[in-house]
């Protein structure tokens, strides 16, 4: 059986009535509510939810539907309402899309109310937001182009302090950059942002964004995000880190469309990444319920699923791929402490097979999976009763509480904090 050590916690409690007095010899139950890792899955379509009857293109921004009679306005937000549900009782974090692109198509009209109120429904729920991206190449705003490349960065570092002040108590993690490593040698397009970067460099440009952020949220958590996880990444985030960078958590991206990652592999990347002691976060996990895609293309941009690329065999696989990953993550990587399924249901990108819920709505094997780990076997749950003094210890999965003794209930956190906690009913 797996060492879960590092990912548990103990604490002693007082239990006290409104008099004071403490409650002796009472039976408590106590259940976990919410996990301290952080499971988490892209939280696109919280975006129509909050917004519609809307729907989003992929990049963030909201495109209107045609007009729907009652009827087929109820369906649309049954649906939402279903789907939505479903994402809730699996991740307690979510990630939003700030693609400058769909974010501010206009220059001077950001999306931030719409933004804003998908935050703000998701943080109602107890989960943690993460924005994605602030700077990146790809998916930038066409009208940037207009400028020098001294205006460039400057309007760059303006939208950090813009998106970081705006979304400050809301959305306090952020994808400060993305990735870096293929930025200023990016040659499908001409596009602002590999501009800046071939003229500052990648850790001068890392160094100036991420201090804009801090500058604006000092108690924000800040990543460095690729999907190049080669030896040039760790190069990189070495560079930026004696250059006085305040990266606070490194971003691995694991989409697994051209192959799912052996055990060696994942070993292989994380021993080149956990010597830096900072937590690391996967940011973006897929593994495809259909054939792989061909491993000689370079860009996955480029690849296409066919709508009926899965079948039941391939679900079954993913369910098992999934689970495995997950496992070895939580089980044996302390500085592992969250992980993002990139997509909720299939469809979202490529058209890919690559999420837990169907395009109809309906559960994978994926999900399942998942939420017996999560939910099951990682949960604490128990009954107990205070000693003669009030006091009971609690052992468990770190993370938010609640303890119910008779008909009152309160919350407590369980962290690596192993001071008593006195808790009044």
């Amino acid at each position: 059986m797996a060492d879960l050590s590092h990912r548990m916690a103990e604490v002693k409690l007082l239990l006290k009535g409104k008099d004071g007095k403490p409650l002796s010899n009472t039976k408590v139950s106590i259940n976990q509510v919410n996990h301290e890792f952080l499971f988490g899955c892209g939280a696109f379509e919280t975006l129509p939810y909050t917004n519609g009857p809307v729907v989003h293109n992929g990049n963030g921004s909201l495109n209107k539907v045609k007009p729907m009679d009652g009827e087929e306005l109820e369906a649309f937000h049954a649906r939402l309402e279903d789907r939505m549900q479903k994402w809730l009782e699996l991740f307690n974090f979510g990630t939003l899309p700030f693609y400058w692109g769909g974010f501010e198509p206009e220059e001077g009209s950001p999306n931030t109310q719409q933004l804003m109120a998908a935050a703000k429904f998701l943080k109602s729920k107890d989960v943690t937001v993460k924005g994605h991206p602030l700077c990146w190449h790809t998916g930038c705003v066409p009208w940037l182009m207009n400028y020098d490349n001294k205006t460039i960065l400057q309007k760059q570092l303006e939208r950090i302090h813009r998106e970081v002040g705006n979304f400050k108590g809301v959305i306090d993690m952020w994808d400060v950059i993305n990735e870096v490593v293929i930025m200023p040698i990016y040659n499908k397009y001409d596009n602002a942002i590999t501009r800046i970067c071939k003229e500052l460099g990648r850790v001068e440009l890392v160094k100036k964004v991420f201090e804009a952020a801090q500058e604006t949220n000092p108690d924000g958590i800040f990543l460095i995000n690729d999907f190049n996880l080669s030896t040039n990444y760790e190069i990189l985030i070495d560079g930026c880190l004696n250059a006085g960078v305040p990266i606070k958590t490194i971003g691995l991206q694991s989409h697994q469309h051209q192959g799912v990652w052996t055990r060696e592999k994942t070993e292989e990347i994380l021993s080149r990444f956990e010597h830096f002691g900072l937590p690391i976060h996967f940011t973006e996990n897929t593994i495809v319920a259909g054939p792989l895609v061909d491993p000689s293309l370079d860009d996955l941009q480029d690849a296409h699923y066919e709508d009926d690329a899965a079948t039941p065999e391939f679900e079954q696989k993913q369910a098992e791929d999934l689970e495995k990953m997950y496992r070895n993550l939580f089980e044996n990587h302390p500085l592992v402490t969250a992980i993002t399924n990139w997509d909720f249901g299939d469809g979202a990108w490529l058209n890919a097979p690559s999420g837990v819920i169907r395009k109809d709505g309906s559960l994978k094997p994926s999900y399942n999976a998942l939420h017996h780990l999560i939910k099951e076997e990682w949960h604490t749950a128990c009954e107990a009763t205070t000693d003669a003094q009030g006091f009971v210890t609690v052992k468990g999965f770190k993370g938010k509480y609640e303890i119910t003794a008779g008909s009152n209930k309160v919350d407590f956190k369980l962290t690596n904090d192993s001071k008593p906690i006195t808790v009044t009913f």
